[in-house]
């Protein structure tokens, strides 16, 4: 299937054994029953009615798996550009490309079963050839991110940051300095901490050691850049803070699983790229 249409439904049997998702797609993923996994090595425990959502190639191995299939959808960016259609569904930031925020929500089961039901209308659609169907699977899929989007930002309304901690702003303080600072002594001093005092506190307040946290910021820009800009892989890197290209592609397939020339290719370069 051409990139500009590719969307699907996969389906994981219940309690079967699975390979680790990587895939060059977006993914949202229905668990209609408690589970546990992993998304680049960071573990979580999810209760039924959860919805997941993943960028592409962001690495997804399943710990447990419910009694119930599991089902899949995949898109690609030409499919769908939430970049896009930022003004219409604000999904970009939201359920994806978000490292400090988890990438699931738990939902009312009665969301949840109107989004399994737009699942089940894209997979009876998804082989089908009339011209529309393109227009309809959008639609689908722009309604199935909509409904995501509400969920998300009001579970993110019901449980904020605890503003209180001294650490509360570390999300801003690291979006000034990810490209020039990736020492972490550099984080830790500036909030009068022992680096592995500081760590605790991070992990405590995002889920993620602070170093984790560095390296998907660093990871999601490079992303951004290789998606949405025609930049090339060595001025990618410089812009990063990376000596060489040699260097950041090193760092890059450590962290993505394939290299920067990999990703863009697969990914592709979006519509609205500059």
């Amino acid at each position: 299937m051409d990139s500009s249409t590719y969307i699907k439904i996969e389906t994981i049997a219940p309690k079967t054994t699975t390979a680790p998702f990587n895939l060059p797609y977006y993914l949202v993923v229905l668990l209609p029953e408690a589970c546990s996994f992993s998304i680049n090595f960071i573990s979580y425990n999810v209760p039924k009615n959860t919805l997941l959502f993943l960028a592409p190639y962001q690495l997804l191995q399943f710990d447990t798996l419910p009694n119930q299939a599991i089902k899949l959808l995949e898109f690609h960016g030409d499919f769908y550009c939430i970049e896009y259609h930022k003004e219409e569904v604000a999904c970009n930031g939201i359920l994806f490309n978000n490292v400090y925020s988890t990438p699931f929500v738990t939902v009312p089961e009665s969301e949840f079963n109107e989004i399994a039901s737009l699942f089940i209308k894209i997979e009876n659609l998804q082989s089908a050839t009339e011209s529309y169907v393109v227009s309809v699977l959008k639609a689908y899929l722009q309604l199935i991110l909509a409904l995501s989007s509400k969920e998300k930002q009001e579970d993110a309304l019901k449980t904020p940051l605890e503003n209180k901690s001294d650490l509360a702003d570390f999300k801003n303080f690291i979006e000034l300095h990810f490209k020039q600072q990736k020492n972490m002594s550099f984080y830790a001093e500036h909030y009068g901490y022992s680096e592995s005092n500081f760590s605790k506190k991070i992990k405590n307040l995002f889920g993620k050691p602070p170093k984790k946290l560095l390296q998907e910021r660093l990871v999601l820009e490079a992303k951004k850049m290789l998606h949405l800009t025609y930049k090339n892989i060595n001025q990618i890197a410089l812009e990063l803070g990376f000596e060489d290209e040699f260097y950041f592609s090193r760092f890059f397939k450590n962290e993505v699983g394939v290299s920067p020339k990999v990703f863009r290719d697969n990914v592709g370069i979006a519509k609205v790229a500059k």
